[in-house]
C-alpha cells in the first residue's frame, strides 16, 4: 500500500505540553515508535519494555509509555514505543484507537465511523 507522512501532535498524559511531529503512516508497523529525545522533553515516562519483531524478522525490545495523540480532529491516550533514531512512525493500534484508516489512492487518513463502535 505504501507509506506518506502526517502531521500530528503528541502530548504528555496531562495533556498539558504538546509537540507537533511529521510522522510516517505505515499500517504494517503494529504500534507507533516516536523519537526519545521528543518523548523526554515532554515528560514521557517509560513504564515497561516489550518485545518488537522488526520487517527483518529480528526480534528487540523496547521502552513504552503513553502519550496523547491527536490527529484529524481526533485525540486519545496510545502506548507508544520509545525509538532510538529520529523517525516518527505511526502505527495500525494509534490509528484504531483514533478511529482512523488510511486512504491509499489520496494519500491521507480519514475518519471511520465503524472503528467507533
Amino acid at each position: 500500500m505504501g507509506t506518506f507522512r502526517v502531521s500530528i501532535e503528541i502530548g504528555d498524559t496531562q495533556g498539558e505540553r504538546w509537540e507537533t511531529v511529521e510522522a510516517l503512516v505505515d499500517t504494517g508497523a503494529t504500534y507507533s515508535v516516536l523519537p526519545r529525545a521528543i518523548l523526554e522533553d515532554l515528560g514521557v515516562v517509560s513504564h515497561d519494555r516489550r518485545p518488537f519483531t522488526l520487517a527483518d524478522d529480528r526480534q528487540i525490545e523496547l521502552e513504552v509509555g503513553h502519550i496523547w495523540v491527536k490527529a484529524e480532529g481526533r485525540s486519545a491516550i496510545v502506548l507508544v514505543a520509545f525509538g532510538n533514531g529520529g523517525q516518527s512512525l505511526l502505527g495500525a493500534v494509534t490509528l484504531e484507537t483514533l478511529g482512523l484508516a488510511v486512504n491509499p489512492v489520496s494519500r491521507r487518513l480519514v475518519p471511520v465511523p465503524g472503528l467507533l463502535m
